[in-house]
């Protein structure tokens, strides 16, 4: 066989290895990160944060369902979800049952795009744009309101362009929220204000990390930012990390835990202030029907410990 020949052989049967881990082995691996950020006062007990992101629910995910489930055993002391719980018009009670038992412990939301509308076929080239939002075709809509009934039924608090105080683990903590950058329904200027000086701390929540709404979050009173949207770059590199972010947040920021304070997206993040937050973006636990694969970004759950400051 010509070298060139068993070359090109090679290379489409590792493509085709690849692909077959990404779509059938690494999307389903779901995985739990635990993170920490000191943020408490000295003194105070840790308060432990379970974050769910961009589930994108299809009926019949019912693996994800019972992991997701499973994370009650944690017994985290609040649930942050950051949106994108959906793929299918029928996956609403798909994703409260997903959430019954981690509804026993207080709650917070924000929606993504896809708690708005279907997802529908992109060019992947269209992610390498400087606003991949536009283009194609109007999207289907999604049943929204029964999500958010039904999450609120559960005892979880609506954070869409809201503000709120909330008792977790015995202290009161402030939340602001938005409703989605990445779709521009974000209206920040509804919940600014000055941070509840009676509060342990504010947490800034978002579905995409835009650095418009990092900036008004940080630059009012916000401690720590929680946010997810970009799947943590869902394609990477081995030894080198995401390509894009699919949001304006730079690729060093597009999973785990950073620094943010307004004006970082123009600034290196050694130049971090003392008081710089804490921004914790989640790669989430799913992706969209059309691109169903992960490669060297496994989907993943949080469990944030806020700690006290050192």
């Amino acid at each position: 066989m010509h070298p060139v020949v068993r070359a090109g052989l090679g290379a489409a049967a590792l493509g085709a290895a690849g692909l077959g881990y990404a779509s059938l082995i690494e999307r389903n691996a779901f995985v739990l990160r635990r993170r920490s950020v000191p943020v408490l006062p000295r003194g105070h007990r840790p308060v432990r944060v379970l974050h769910l992101s961009d589930l994108h629910l299809m009926p019949n995910q019912r693996r994800k369902v019972e992991w997701v489930r499973s994370l009650a055993a944690l017994q985290p002391d609040l649930v942050v979800n950051t949106g994108d719980n959906l793929s299918h018009r029928d996956s609403v009670p798909v994703a409260l049952h997903a959430y019954e038992p981690l509804m026993e412990v207080p709650g917070v939301f924000v929606l993504g795009s896809n708690d708005y509308f279907a997802p529908g076929f992109r060019n992947p080239f269209d992610y390498f744009r400087q606003d991949s939002r536009r283009g194609g075709p109007a999207p289907a809509t999604l049943p929204t309101d029964d999500l958010v009934r039904g999450m609120g039924d559960g005892g979880w608090t609506d954070l869409t362009n809201r503000r709120a105080v909330l008792e977790v683990a015995g202290a009161a903590i402030e939340f602001v929220g938005v409703d989605d950058p990445h779709l521009d329904y974000d209206r920040y200027d509804l919940v600014e204000g000055v941070a509840d000086q009676s509060a342990l701390l504010t947490i800034g929540v978002t579905h995409a990390p835009y650095q418009r709404t990092l900036d008004a979050m940080t630059k009012d009173g916000a401690s720590l930012v929680i946010a997810g949207h970009t799947h943590g770059g869902q394609l990477c590199l081995p030894f080198y990390g995401a390509l894009v972010t699919n949001c304006d947040l730079d690729t060093s920021r597009v999973k785990g835990v950073s620094r943010w304070w307004p004006g970082a997206g123009s600034e290196p993040s050694s130049a971090a202030p003392r008081d710089a937050a804490w921004l914790e973006v989640s790669a989430g636990l799913g992706t969209s029907p059309y691109a169903p694969v992960r490669f060297a970004c496994r989907p993943e759950a949080t469990l944030l410990t806020l700690e006290p400051a050192h």
